[in-house]
């Protein structure tokens, strides 16, 4: 893509649609030039509103500022994701993929939790998960969703002595995502006392 040639193009406000004509691609199209843009800083989101967001497209780069978690979940993960507002981890050093992982998992959002599970298979430090597991108060669920993914994708195999240290922690039952529970997993339920939010049909997205 010739960034420079479609900023001129676009600079402005635009939305989706107004993407899509001035560029004469499809809305699909269109929506995956927004998040390149914003990537390499030609693009911020002005306004979001429940039905139409306003884009400001300029060559002036906006300076960025931490890192998006969602673009490192797009980078690490086979199932992408699009948000209304980005959630930044202000930090010079690039996040790891552990701690990427929980960070996820904290937000208690559906789709971000269902694209992270494909970061299990990228774990290498399983210290470091414990790690930002315990400082973010999310043993439990880390261990129930690690589960999860491993009966459904191809994962790392867990460290023996992380997997304890999850499990010991007591806590009544709990949800990943606020009042969403299945019936596809109460095993996992049982063992790690958390309600898990996905059906096997969810994961489905893993096998295409």
């Amino acid at each position: 893509m010739d960034y420079k040639l479609v900023v001129k193009k676009l600079e402005g406000l635009q939305t989706v649609s107004t993407i899509a004509k001035n560029l004469n691609i499809s809305k699909r199209t269109a929506i995956n030039y927004v998040w390149s843009l914003r990537k390499k800083g030609f693009l911020s989101t002005e306004q979001a509103g429940r039905k139409v967001r306003i884009y400001r497209v300029s060559l002036v780069k906006k300076k960025k500022v931490g890192h998006s978690l969602y673009d490192l979940i797009n980078s690490n993960s086979k199932v992408k994701i699009w948000v209304k507002m980005d959630y930044i981890i202000h930090s010079d050093k690039k996040p790891s993929v552990e701690e990427i992982l929980v960070r996820a998992i904290i937000t208690g959002e559906f789709r971000v939790i269902l694209a992270s599970l494909g970061l299990y298979n990228k774990i290498v430090d399983w210290s470091g998960l414990m790690f930002f597991a315990r400082k973010y108060n999310v043993e439990k669920k880390v261990g129930a969703l690690y589960d999860v993914a491993r009966m459904e994708m191809k994962v790392r195999k867990m460290d023996l002595r992380t997997r304890n240290a999850l499990l010991k922690k007591k806590a009544r039952k709990e949800y990943i995502i606020k009042n969403v529970k299945t019936k596809d997993f109460k095993e996992i339920e049982k063992l790690w006392g958390v309600y898990v939010p996905f059906n096997k049909a969810d994961l489905e997205v893993y096998k295409d």
